[in-house]
């Protein structure tokens, strides 16, 4: 077996974005083997692009279709030059969703995070409303939805996070509980319909251009304070977990069941602030002291069906550095992950 040779570093978008979306033998066996085209519902946000670039490469014969409002029409032209379809419709429009067409396998990936505080009814309405409508339409198709790790009650940082049968019982907060309200919506209507499916329990995935990673080595390079009381994270690179989310069609369960996808480490923040110190020059600004408990996800379930990421961890940490330390295009979103009391 031989082993991949990795970039070194990105020159640019276009050189990234390539690579991240170039699949692996097995994402394309599975993908072949598969009946039905794909669509992906809420397409339009900084995962959704390349996770359709990627299904349309795997799959060049399937259908590959988009949905989302395209506010910013640069997505919808990018992904239809990549060979992607698009429809412009909003999720929240109990008749849009209606119109969609009949497609055997559906990526639900809209949602609603940042903005929450003061808004907290468009955040329970994206979060959980949306996907009933969706659950409901789509119940004859397989259906593979996003979920975030923070449904999770914090867990030790000790003992490698939160395996799927850990009850579902979050913080207070208006996001993590409203996306445990997406979890139920889907498995009511996979109870109630026996649609196949999986809820996607995705913890921090990363590129150069936003996630954990960026923001610590922003700081780090800015000599700005780092706050340590979320003290560890799991991280996964956007490639791997696109890939694993594709290939979980292969895995649904009916009902619909949980599946913690990210990288297999418990990260130290005070360790990857180091790492970073090292590679600039720079002498991290570190705040507070590390709590014991942190969202956590343990991903033994999901590296039994897909093995190991394709990207480890020191691959990350080298690439974002040299982007940051060069300037190069930021998404400008920061993650948040310090927030500790659900407060987005």
């Amino acid at each position: 077996m031989t082993i991949e040779q990795l970039p070194v570093s990105f020159n640019d978008e276009q050189a990234l974005e390539e690579f991240m979306t170039r699949p692996g033998e097995a994402l394309c066996h599975e993908l072949s083997t598969l009946s039905g085209d794909l669509m992906i519902l809420g397409v339009g946000g900084k995962m959704g692009p390349t996770l359709a670039r990627l299904a349309k490469r795997a799959a060049p014969d399937k259908r590959v279709i988009g949905v989302a409002r395209f506010s910013d029409l640069a997505v919808k032209e990018k992904l239809e030059n990549w060979g992607i379809e698009t429809i412009t419709a909003d999720l929240l429009d109990r008749n849009a969703v209606a119109a969609l067409p009949e497609v055997e396998n559906i990526v639900f990936m809209a949602g609603r995070k940042f903005g929450t505080s003061g808004a907290s009814h468009l955040t329970w309405a994206m979060n959980s409303y949306v996907p009933a409508l969706v659950a409901e339409r789509f119940s004859k198709s397989r259906v593979v939805a996003f979920s975030t790790g923070c449904v999770y009650p914090y867990v030790s940082v000790l003992h490698q996070g939160a395996t799927e049968d850990v009850p579902a019982v979050p913080p207070p907060g208006d996001y993590a509980n409203s996306c445990l309200g997406r979890e139920r919506m889907f498995e009511y209507f996979s109870h109630l319909h026996q649609t196949p499916g999986r809820l996607i329990r995705l913890n921090y995935a990363i590129d150069m251009r936003y996630g954990v990673l960026h923001d610590v080595a922003g700081k780090v390079l800015k000599g700005e304070p780092l706050d340590l009381s979320m003290g560890h994270v799991n991280v996964i690179w956007q490639g791997d977990a696109n890939t694993n989310v594709l290939r979980s069609f292969l895995h649904c369960t009916t009902p619909a069941s949980p599946l913690n996808v990210s990288g297999p480490e418990t990260v130290s923040i005070r360790a990857l602030a180091a790492e970073f110190g090292r590679l600039f020059g720079k002498k991290p600004v570190l705040e507070g002291v590390e709590k014991e408990f942190a969202w956590l996800v343990n991903t033994n379930q999901a590296l039994r069906l897909f093995g190991y990421p394709r990207v480890t961890l020191p691959n990350m940490i080298t690439w974002v550095a040299d982007w940051v330390s060069k300037g190069k295009k930021t998404l400008g979103k920061a993650t948040h992950y310090e927030v500790r009391d659900g407060a987005y």
